[in-house]
């Protein structure tokens, strides 16, 4: 996802809304100049801001978002995300692919949430970058399950906490947890709590056969081999350099309701 500023030059994202590119060329150059927009701030942010304070800073939000919006238009044209991926450099190549069989595997599983309004999804916000970290590499120590495959989960089950509501299966907090499954994995904490949520999936995780066999610890976790398929790829993403858990953590929440995608956070 991240590449030299020298190579591509200095960029900023284009406005919110802003339509995107339509052709493969088209969308590989934005490909390659994106990622210089999010390696900037993001390492700003590491460096002169305070991600264990507060959320993702605005600049940051406008270059990731311009991003997610890339990789969500070619996770949907498949055709179109081949075409466009061979145009870019070998490691940006691999980095995009991650990112993008995530999301397709993710949209595959219908992933996004079908509502009529607005008010029948509860938004919050997540906690703040650097202490969702630390709970997941203290969660690595106790269980020795990966944090970037604890982050991978908390991304994709809620946005890192954005998302409040309970599934249809009963399924709530930050980790998605249905009440029974709590019951034996949670160790008494609170479900609603990113930290015990989080030790919570690591002892579930760990006891269906992580680290040793990800993949059927995932599939415990969720029996869909698209989900194991989405996790796993972002975690893959995560995993190959850890300031994508900044970027993905400045990704906002996007919605599908009856006229069309909507966008529930992040800047106007």
């Amino acid at each position: 996802m991240f590449t030299s500023l020298l190579a591509v030059g200095a960029f900023a994202a284009p406005a919110p809304d802003a339509a995107l590119p339509t052709t493969p060329k088209g969308l590989a150059s934005a490909l390659v100049a994106a990622p210089a927009g999010v390696a900037t701030e993001v390492d700003a942010w590491r460096s002169d801001g305070d991600p264990s304070k507060g959320g993702a800073p605005d600049a940051l939000q406008r270059e990731a978002l311009w991003q997610q919006r890339l990789h969500r238009h070619l996770a949907r044209r498949p055709k179109t995300a081949r075409r466009t991926l061979r145009r870019l450099p070998p490691g940006l190549r691999v980095n995009a692919r991650l990112t993008n069989r995530a999301l397709e595997s993710l949209f595959a599983l219908s992933a996004q949430t079908r509502i009529t309004g607005r008010s029948k999804l509860r938004i919050g916000r997540a906690q703040p970058a650097d202490r969702l970290m630390r709970h997941y590499r203290a969660a690595q120590r106790r269980f020795r399950v990966g944090w970037h495959i604890l982050a991978a989960v908390n991304l994709v089950e809620t946005g890192f906490n954005r998302l409040r509501n309970d599934s249809v299966a009963g399924a709530r907090g930050p980790m998605q947890f249905i009440p029974s499954t709590w019951r034996a994995y949670g160790m008494g904490g609170d479900v609603d709590d990113p930290r015990d949520a989080i030790m919570g999936a690591a002892n579930y995780l760990r006891a269906s056969g992580a680290p040793g066999d990800y993949r059927r610890a995932l599939f415990a976790y969720n029996p869909s081999s698209l989900y194991v398929s989405g996790v796993l790829n972002h975690a893959r993403r995560m995993g190959r350099d850890p300031r994508a858990f900044y970027a993905y953590y400045a990704w906002q929440i996007f919605v599908r309701t009856p006229r069309g995608e909507r966008r529930l956070t992040g800047p106007r």
